[in-house]
């Protein structure tokens, strides 16, 4: 078999140059970045055989010959980074899709489906305020004022867009398919531990993690730090201390649930004042997305008993809030066939391109071990080898499709 695996290090190196500067890789949407990274991936496809097209949405999409008169199983990622990013995030999908796709080259004819590789444009948004243009394109549920959203400097993202070369007036029509897609496959460094941790090469997703956030208020009674006794107090950070106390325990009993205090802030904010005013996020996460409603529920709850306790008020409000992604079992079964049957299945924290996909046509992804689980930063890494065994498994998972589609 050939070393995909060293292939897909070497383009990437060679990718991870399409940066706006170092430390580690800046490449945002509709950027001399994004031009550069499209000539190097349309490089990849055309060495794989397919045919290239930059769509409405900036998806630059590779596609099998045959693919055009078939249903389609569609592989992919994201081509953008966050600021100072890794060489892996979402790139590493789109390297390994089209490597996968190569292993058919010039047998197309033996697939009862065409293949599609998809690099998507902007999936962390970082420039803009929305992300995921692509996929929600393709599934039809993209909302077209996002198009009016700006970035830092005042931008217009659709404007950015028809700068590009992008002919934003076809983005409707992206949703209308002759065949719904047999389904959409990705491949993503893991982000997280677990896989390293365990000596895995690889890991079958079996869900996306929904995400809830709230904003949690707490209000006290202020007053000056020397005069007021200890017992009676209506101290707000107190209180609020043992609400986060209270959630990252939880959190750990719960098992599946990944919460998190991210932000904090509290008035009057002064040395020898008690905070009478705490505001914190609570970000929630979770693969089933009752699992992750019954603990909301649990802290709202326990949020309410503590502040009573201390004499406090509290109020919580959601901010946010996305479904989770349950992967298809069918698609999940494809890709452990092609990983050997041994590989580990595991869900994802972080929110992914197939989300979006989801609403389109089944998805699933498998995952790579990243050095130390770490990502969204320059040391991010993936090891040649395991890379390698991701394209066999990608490859193995078309040939199990394949054998049970018919023609």
């Amino acid at each position: 078999m050939p070393d995909d695996g060293s292939l897909a290090a070497e383009r990437l190196a060679r990718i991870a140059g399409c940066s706006a500067g170092r430390p580690g890789v800046t490449r945002l949407p509709w950027t001399p970045e994004h031009r550069a990274a499209l000539q190097e991936i349309e490089a990849w496809m055309r060495d794989a055989g397919l045919e290239v097209a930059l769509d409405a949405a900036g998806t630059l999409r590779g596609r099998s010959p045959a693919a055009a008169a078939t249903p389609r199983l569609l592989l992919g990622s994201h081509q953008d980074s966050v600021r100072r990013g890794g060489a892996y995030d979402g790139i590493m999908g789109i390297a390994l899709g089209c490597l996968a796709a190569a292993r058919f080259r010039d047998r197309w004819d033996a697939l009862p489906f065409g293949l599609e590789v998809l690099a998507f444009a902007d999936e962390e948004g970082v420039r803009f305020p929305t992300a995921l243009i692509g996929p929600r394109a393709l599934a039809g549920t993209l909302d077209p004022a996002v198009l009016m959203m700006r970035d830092a400097d005042g931008v217009e993202m659709g404007a950015a867009m028809r700068d590009f070369g992008v002919e934003t007036s076809g983005l409707a029509s992206l949703a209308d398919w002759d065949a719904p897609p047999v389904g959409y496959l990705e491949a993503h460094i893991e982000q997280g531990p677990v896989l390293e941790r365990a000596g895995q090469p690889l890991g079958i997703v079996t869900a996306i993690c929904g995400i809830a956030r709230y904003a949690v208020t707490v209000a006290g009674e202020t007053g000056h730090a020397g005069t007021v006794p200890m017992r009676g107090r209506r101290d707000a950070l107190v209180g609020a201390a043992r609400m986060i106390d209270a959630v990252a325990r939880e959190a750990v009993e719960a098992g599946e649930i990944r919460a998190t205090v991210g932000t904090l802030t509290l008035g009057p904010g002064a040395v020898n004042a008690i905070p009478d005013r705490v505001a914190f996020t609570l970000e929630v996460r979770a693969p089933r997305d009752a699992a992750r409603d019954a603990f909301v529920a649990r802290m709202k709850e326990r949020f309410a008993s503590l502040a009573q306790a201390e004499g406090l008020g509290v109020t919580m409000e959601r901010t946010y809030a996305q479904a989770a992604t349950a992967c298809d079992p069918g698609l999940m079964a494809a890709l452990a066939t092609g990983a050997g049957g041994d590989a580990p299945h595991l869900p994802s924290g972080a929110t992914h391109d197939a989300s979006a996909m989801a609403d389109l046509c089944p998805v699933a992804m498998l995952f790579l071990p990243c050095r130390g689980g770490v990502s969204h930063r320059p040391d991010e890494y993936a090891a040649p080898e395991d890379m390698g065994a991701a394209v066999d498994a990608l490859e193995g998972a078309i040939r199990a499709l394949a054998a049970r589609t018919p023609r």
